[in-house]
């Protein structure tokens, strides 16, 4: 029997640095979203947090403690599917979100208009979670224990998420008013939205697939024109049998309409696909200059 072992490497002190300060950054901007602007407007937040809030309200006890002591069964839960790293990175955000919460809840409100407030609560607390999922931690147990729950039950974990967060929205309108709840909902929205933004970056890339009868005029005009490098797949046409060279590269979205005009230019019987990537890496992946 052969026996597989992974070897994991170590982060370097540069990155766990980095890691740090990022989600001491991200744990800090959602305690300001929760604190400066939702809270004192009665706006709640969906997940973990907006179980908190609601508790702590009806019980008057702090809100820190309430975001800390409900997190502490996620965390173990992220050790568990996810290792060792994820959870003390996770251990660590909610840490600093609690106790930032400690210091700034009941402190006064950044503005009284509860349009602006939900509107700006819901992109700072966005941008916060979103830091910290991208240096690899978590500020919010749903995530985790929909990741859980995915397993057993036939959702996806947005779906599973989405059902959480409706629950506890609804319930916090019994709390705070179905007005707030409402508003809730939208906070909810843009922070899930700009969470994405944050998550997968501004600077969207998209990868085109072209099968064309011309690939070598193809790729040298992409190279020369779009100062893109190209990869080629080799396949077979499903009806003909012929083999096809089939054209990989990876654009930028204002590239998008000159790749398009390429490709009339040279083949416009060619098959274009073009879909989304929310990330590319790696050290051959750079434009070129074109002249």
């Amino acid at each position: 029997m052969t026996t597989l072992t992974k070897n994991h490497k170590r982060l370097t002190l540069f990155h766990i640095l980095k890691r740090i300060i990022a989600i001491t950054i991200g744990g800090l901007l959602m305690s300001v979203g929760l604190n400066i602007f939702l809270i004192p407007n009665q706006v709640f937040d969906g997940g973990i947090a907006g179980i908190s809030i609601i508790l702590s309200h009806v019980s008057g006890l702090s809100l820190g403690l309430f975001l800390f002591i409900l997190h502490i069964p996620f965390i173990y839960i992220g050790y568990k599917q996810m290792g060792k790293t994820f959870a003390l990175s996770t251990g660590y955000g909610i840490s600093i979100l609690s106790i930032s919460t400690t210091f700034l809840h009941g402190s006064l409100a950044f503005t009284n208009d509860v349009l602006l407030a939900t509107v700006f609560g819901g992109i700072i607390g966005g941008i916060g979670v979103g830091i910290a999922i991208r240096y690899g931690g978590c500020l919010d147990g749903v995530e985790i224990l929909a990741i859980l729950f995915n397993k057993k039950l036939p959702f996806s974990v947005g779906e599973i998420i989405m059902f959480m967060n409706l629950f506890i929205l609804g319930s916090g309108g019994f709390v705070f008013g179905w007005d707030r709840a409402m508003y809730s909902l939208i906070a909810y929205f843009i922070a899930f939205k700009v969470i994405d933004i944050v998550v997968e970056g501004l600077d969207e890339m998209k990868s085109a697939w072209i099968i064309s009868d011309c690939p070598e005029e193809m790729k040298e005009a992409i190279s020369q024109r779009l100062g893109r490098g190209a990869t080629y797949i080799y396949g077979e046409g499903g009806f003909s049998g012929d083999g096809k060279k089939i054209i990989v590269c990876y654009i930028s979205r204002l590239e998008e309409a000159k790749l398009k005009t390429i490709i009339e230019e040279i083949d416009e019987a060619a098959l274009l696909s073009i879909s989304h990537v929310s990330e590319v890496r790696g050290a051959n992946f750079k434009k070129k200059d074109i002249h």
